[in-house]
C-alpha cells in the first residue's frame, strides 16, 4: 500500500504560516522551519499580551487618578474610598480621562465626594 500524503493540505498550512511571517527579519520570513517557530512564538506573545495590556492600562489609569486626586489633597486610596461611599459610579478609565483632559470636571467630582 503506497503512503498517502495530502500535499494540498500541507502546502496550504505552510502557506498560512508563511503569510503570518511576512515582515519578519532574515530567514524568519522565508525558511519554513525558522518561520514556523517564529510565528508560534509570536502568537504566544500576542495571546499573553492581550491580557497584559489590560493590566497596564489599569495601572496607567490609577497613576493618573492618583496625580489628579493629590492636587486636591487626597491620596488615590482615600479618593476611591470616598467615591464608593458617595455612590459615584465612575470607572477608573473615565476618572483618568477626567483627571487628565478635564481638570475642572475632575475637581467637581472631588468636591462632590469631599
Amino acid at each position: 500500500m503506497p503512503r498517502s500524503v495530502n500535499t494540498v493540505a500541507s502546502r496550504a498550512r505552510r502557506k498560512n504560516v508563511m503569510k503570518l511571517a511576512k515582515g519578519y527579519f532574515g530567514r524568519r520570513k522565508n525558511v519554513w522551519t525558522v518561520a514556523k517557530n517564529a510565528v508560534e512564538k509570536g502568537l504566544g506573545y500576542s495571546y499573553r499580551d492581550r491580557k497584559v495590556k489590560k493590566r497596564e492600562f489599569r495601572k496607567l489609569w490609577i497613576q493618573r487618578i492618583n496625580a489628579g486626586a493629590r492636587e486636591h489633597g487626597l491620596s488615590y486610596s482615600q479618593f476611591m474610598g470616598k467615591l464608593a461611599k458617595a455612590n459615584v459610579e465612575l470607572n477608573r478609565k473615565v476618572l483618568a480621562d477626567l483627571a487628565m483632559n478635564h481638570p475642572e470636571a475632575f475637581k467637581a467630582v472631588v468636591d462632590q465626594v469631599k
